[in-house]
């Protein structure tokens, strides 16, 4: 954990320092939010509801998991869904924007969470720096009914039907600034504009949205299932938002951790990321879906993937298909 999320989650206070760039920064997305709510910002608007999942926080809230979970629960009510995102991390230049990721898409011009998006939903997942344009590249290249929106809360020139945000239930807003002196995209305040406030209590047995870990596979050999015990040692490796989820999660499998890596978020990985465990064979590395996408072309035998999935409880998932629904119609 580097100084300045120490600070934000209240080990020291170091990024107090940093106040005068807070101050600017609220007024900055204050006044911006405010011009858009005014009509003196224009919205790109949408013929096909979007549905926002996002955070007023840095770092993961378990999105992903949540937006896969949610493109289910809506072809089980007849929709045809696609995805937009940013698409960050993939690179800007050769293929243009909009970008239609598909499974078989090179990571690089994809990002990572789009390329898992893609690999594992099943429907159209578009990117675009404006996620504004990937929303019209949908509209008139697929067949989609309803678009759901990878992060995006703050990207107010999309326009929106349903906003849903995601709270780690674990860490909460930190020490309740905004960044750059604690976590905070928007202020606490904005959870009351939105239509559903969900927390992530991770791998808790309760909390009406939970994360569970899936069986681990081999990263060269999906169909390879990982025989693990109490006795088992594994080596973390990752560059993801919220690596201290990544911990609790093998813990919580009842596994040894050897050693972890961790690397910024949304890192590009490389071979010579590996290079420490370059004559190690015996030991197993371990990493999550989102770094392995990334890997796929230079992993080893004994790379490992731990895949989560997202679980609602019945009174959540009927309150979210309400909400759904109810706006989806009226939007019609």
């Amino acid at each position: 954990m580097s100084w300045i999320e120490k600070g934000w989650y209240g080990y020291h206070r170091q990024t107090f320092f940093l106040l005068p760039l807070t101050i600017i920064f609220y007024l900055l997305s204050q006044t911006r939010r405010l011009l858009y709510r005014l009509g003196l910002l224009k919205r790109c608007t949408s013929s096909t509801p979007v549905v926002v999942v996002g955070n007023i926080t840095v770092g993961g809230t378990g999105k992903t998991p949540f937006v896969l979970y949610l493109i289910e629960c809506l072809k089980s009510q007849g929709y045809r869904p696609a995805i937009v995102s940013r698409g960050f991390g993939a690179k800007q230049d050769g293929a243009p924007f909009p970008r239609l990721i598909t499974p078989e898409s090179d990571v690089a011009y994809a990002g990572d969470e789009p390329k898992l998006l893609a690999m594992r939903s099943g429907c159209p997942v578009v990117i675009a720096p404006k996620r504004c344009e990937a929303v019209q590249f949908v509209q008139r290249n697929t067949q989609a009914d309803i678009i759901v929106s990878d992060d995006g809360l703050q990207h107010y020139a999309m326009d929106r039907c349903i906003e849903i945000v995601l709270v780690d239930a674990k860490r909460k807003f930190g020490n309740g600034w905004l960044l750059p002196v604690g976590p905070l995209r928007e202020p606490v305040s904005r959870l009351k504009s939105a239509d559903l406030v969900i927390e992530n209590h991770g791998f808790q047995r309760e909390g009406e949205y939970r994360l569970q870990a899936r069986s681990i596979y081999n990263l060269i050999e999906p169909q390879e299932r990982l025989e693990t015990s109490s006795e088992t040692e594994v080596h973390l490796v990752s560059g993801i938002g919220n690596p201290g989820r990544f911990v609790d999660t093998v813990e919580g499998l009842n596994l040894k951790i050897a050693s972890t890596t961790w690397f910024p978020d949304h890192h590009p990985f490389s071979e010579e990321d590996f290079r420490r465990f370059q004559d190690r064979d015996e030991d197993i590395i371990l990493m999550t879906e989102k770094d392995a996408v990334k890997c796929a072309d230079f992993a080893r035998a004994n790379w490992y993937v731990l895949p989560i999935s997202a679980e609602l409880s019945e009174t959540l998932e009927n309150r979210l298909l309400d909400i759904i629904n109810q706006k989806c119609t009226a939007f019609n």
